[in-house]
């Protein structure tokens, strides 16, 4: 039988991570919210304790931990605070990850030990008007000319791209397209490392969102940016396969994110509920009350459960595609649906965006819909069961 239970360094980081998140970002993230700016300062007590070098080994300046510690961190952060969670995972599985996992060593000595300090932010840029789930519609382009690719397009919804920290954008782009025989067109997608600072990269005005209000996230513009040759990353042509591989872990971190709002509810509910008094007593002791508190706690621990599995089996070198995909589905069902519950609970205060919950509640539904829509998970499980 799988053993569920954390181990003592595990357990040090979750009390660690949960601590810091009660003591330092809960206190500012109404602050940050209402005014939809990015919290510098936390994010720096945040790389202070070694949290955006996890899962990297400490040659590359790395806490040697694995990506279930990132997962587990990313848990106790968003219980509180999903701007921040996302910041982290975005930082580290989508921004520094694919250095790590496909770079050369060169570049992996140049990159992860400043990212991996969280001194800066890399971005993720994969997704753009007409292409997300589906990557034939990558229009952005890269040409090698007299030693240089020469990169032009748009990428859109990339997350740390426009921070005062970010150093570092991973961009895929079309290098090649080949005629099929039946007239179709197949391209070459393959994927770049552009610092931020390179001549004709702009990160566009940053999106008015629904919520994650003190994330960052810009549009991108790439107007004859010009990267040394040596700044492909991975071997030509697998840019989209590399990238699947990234989002593929990527979900389960999304997912520990999930489990970490829906939880967060669970907290606020539960305390809500014991100090609110109608007619005569708490609203706790009413049965409508206690029984979806209840529920909304199962929910989040199946969630919870589902990831770890698909951690370890990612760990163990097993496949996880379609763990994730569940873990990824599951976990953003019940962050959304204990947001709703939790909002319900608290009444008209629930509906005021001081509370967490209400929080909660706006920044939950983009769970539904980043790094794989909920129909793309539906879509990977019933591949895999053959249908």
């Amino acid at each position: 039988m799988p053993d569920f239970e954390l181990g003592e360094e595990y357990q040090d980081l979750v009390d660690t991570v949960r601590e810091f998140a009660d003591e330092v970002i809960a206190p500012v993230s109404a602050k940050h919210d209402e005014e939809h700016s990015f919290p510098y300062d936390v994010v720096k007590q945040m790389a202070e304790m070694g949290l955006f070098g996890l899962p990297f080994p400490e040659e590359y300046g790395g806490m040697g931990g694995d990506y279930f510690a990132l997962c587990l961190a990313i848990e106790q952060i968003a219980r509180v605070d999903q701007s921040l969670a996302i910041t982290l995972e975005a930082g580290v599985s989508l921004g520094a990850m694919p250095v790590y996992r496909f770079g050369t060593e060169e570049q992996k000595q140049r990159w992860l030990p400043e990212l991996a300090s969280g001194q800066s932010l890399a971005a993720f840029g994969l997704t753009e008007s007409e292409a997300g789930s589906d990557a034939s519609g990558t229009k952005t382009n890269a040409k090698l000319e007299n030693g240089q690719w020469v990169i032009n397009g748009t990428k859109e919804f990339i997350t740390n791209s426009g921070t005062d920290i970010t150093k570092l954008v991973t961009v895929t782009a079309v290098t090649d397209t080949t005629t099929r025989d039946d007239g179709s067109v197949k391209k070459e997608i393959s994927t770049f490392l552009v610092p931020a600072d390179t001549p004709g990269f702009k990160a566009e005005k940053a999106y008015n969102k629904v919520g994650w209000n003190a994330s960052d996230t810009h549009p991108l513009t790439l107007k004859d940016v010009r990267v040394p040759e040596e700044n492909l990353l991975g071997v030509r042509g697998r840019g989209y396969a590399n990238f699947v591989q990234i989002l593929d872990e990527g979900r389960i971190a999304v997912a520990a994110m999930a489990v970490g709002a829906a939880q967060g509810c669970v907290d606020e509910a539960l305390r809500y509920a014991k100090e609110r008094k109608a007619f005569g007593k708490t609203i706790g002791e009413f049965q409508s009350i206690s029984f979806k508190i209840a529920r909304m706690q199962a929910r989040a621990h199946t969630a919870r459960l589902a990831y770890y599995d698909a951690a370890s089996r990612m760990l163990a070198g097993k496949p996880f595609k379609t763990q994730a995909a569940m873990a990824k589905m599951v976990g953003s069902d019940a962050a959304m649906d204990n947001s709703r519950d939790a909002t319900q609970i608290f009444g008209g205060y629930g509906f005021i965006n001081e509370f967490r919950v209400a929080r909660h509640y706006r920044d939950s539904k983009i769970l539904e819909v980043g790094e794989g829509t909920t129909e793309v998970q539906l879509m990977l499980i019933a591949r895999d069961l053959g249908l």
